[in-house]
């Protein structure tokens, strides 16, 4: 069988039905358990419910053979994968993000609150700039309304959430959507089925 990971949640979700739509579903999916494996035998196929930030982790070691993960994801960890199609799906952006009308003190190095310190860390390389990384796991907005930090760098879908705390965005870091990625190995011996479903994937989008 191939084993396909998935992020559990909303993504997860459309992914799924993208996945359905040419051919590969799975009813016992949407059956009200907690189970985290659904196979179909007949297509062939295993489906894994994954923690979103854990979907390469499962494909660079193999436990799946394709999975579907955020862009953002794979410019943080940087697994050893193949990156095969942008489906499309959970389109946002990393940005760096601030209090409104903060002025910003060059002589100081940058306070930078995220849950993307490497890529963080490579943005402000670039522009020569010297940065303390504070790694926070949630709630990133409140870093700087509480002078935890100067600035943040976070996902930014709708904006919503910064604009309702009087944020905004100061500049665009990376574009994130969805991708399919697979094992190095698997994709090796499995070539043929996975460049099918990569195919007929590409045909609905």
């Amino acid at each position: 069988m191939l084993n396909i990971a998935l992020p559990k949640g909303r993504l997860g979700d459309k992914v799924y039905g993208l996945f359905s739509s040419i051919g590969y579903d799975c009813a016992a999916i949407y059956e009200d358990n907690r189970k985290l494996v659904f196979e179909n035998p007949e297509r062939g196929v295993r489906y894994l419910l994954v923690k979103p930030s854990d979907v390469a982790i499962y494909v660079e070691h193999g436990a799946a053979d394709i999975g579907v993960v955020g862009k953002d994801v794979l410019l943080e960890t940087q697994p050893d994968v193949y990156e095969l199609l942008d489906l499309q799906l959970g389109r946002c952006r990393l940005a760096v993000a601030a209090k409104n009308g903060r002025q910003e003190d060059l002589s100081l190095p940058l306070r930078v609150a995220t849950k993307y310190p490497r890529v963080a860390k490579e943005y402000y390389e670039a522009q020569g700039r010297q940065i303390e990384i504070i790694r926070l796991n949630g709630s990133i907005e409140l870093a700087p309304i509480l002078g935890l930090s100067d600035v943040i760098v976070d996902i930014v879908e709708t904006g919503t959430t910064l604009k309702e705390n009087d944020l905004g965005v100061f500049a665009d870091v990376a574009q994130s959507s969805a991708r399919l990625i697979a094992n190095k190995a698997s994709y090796q011996f499995s070539a043929g089925v996975i460049d099918g479903i990569c195919g007929k994937l590409r045909e609905k989008l």
